[in-house]
């Protein structure tokens, strides 16, 4: 990101910690929820590792490439996986897709020599990117994480009893890792990481 080092290593954290939790979701639940779990930990860590500042660690020039490849192949994934299952799965495409956009906008010679997320604040240069599709993926992450957003405000419902139904406390609490209203917080989280990075380029 071309602006100061501190919002990297926000974002660094922040996608990390994303990341971590969405790997512990993958231990249980229905298959379909473990897989989308998978996806949105792999996405995670990507965005993490993107987002590192360039002060701690200039990566080499090949590494746009393996970010590209590797997204490039989540994203042909989240495609089969839509074509048969249809709902999130579609966000995953969309996802990856903008992870491949952003690694082949920001790859040397994209952008300025040396373009890095989480640049120090003295970075210059013209950001890489097509103004239109970031333009249409900002758009995008917007109403996601606005809707996300609305989805968390819980619903009024009788006392001692969650937006999604569990009780508070006794054998209807759900396990942590495996509560609904989490897992679309940890969505919301890396909607609104994307929608920063895209404001980057």
């Amino acid at each position: 990101m071309h602006g100061p080092a501190l919002s990297g290593w926000l974002l660094m954290v922040l996608c990390g910690i994303t990341g971590a939790y969405c790997l512990l979701r993958t231990r249980d639940g229905p298959e379909r929820e473990r897989r989308a779990a998978r996806a949105e930990a792999v996405m995670g860590f990507g965005m993490a590792a993107m987002a590192v500042p360039a002060a701690l660690l200039r990566p080499p020039e090949w590494t746009w490439a393996v970010y590209a490849l590797v997204f490039g192949g989540a994203s042909l994934h989240a495609l089969v996986q839509a074509s048969r299952d249809g709902g999130h799965h579609w966000h995953h495409l969309v996802g990856s897709l903008a992870m491949v956009y952003m690694a082949v906008a920001m790859a040397p010679g994209a952008a300025h020599a040396g373009a890095h997320l989480s640049h120090g604040a003295g970075a210059a240069g013209s950001a890489g990117g097509v103004p239109a599709l970031t333009g249409a993926l900002l758009v995008y992450y917007a109403v996601y994480v606005l809707r996300s957003a609305g989805r968390l405000i819980p619903a009024a419902g009788p006392a001692g009893v969650t937006a999604g139904g569990a009780t508070l406390g006794g054998a209807g609490r759900a396990a942590w890792g495996a509560r609904p209203e989490m897992a679309l917080a940890c969505r919301l989280t890396m909607g609104m990481a994307m929608f920063a990075m895209l404001l980057t380029l």
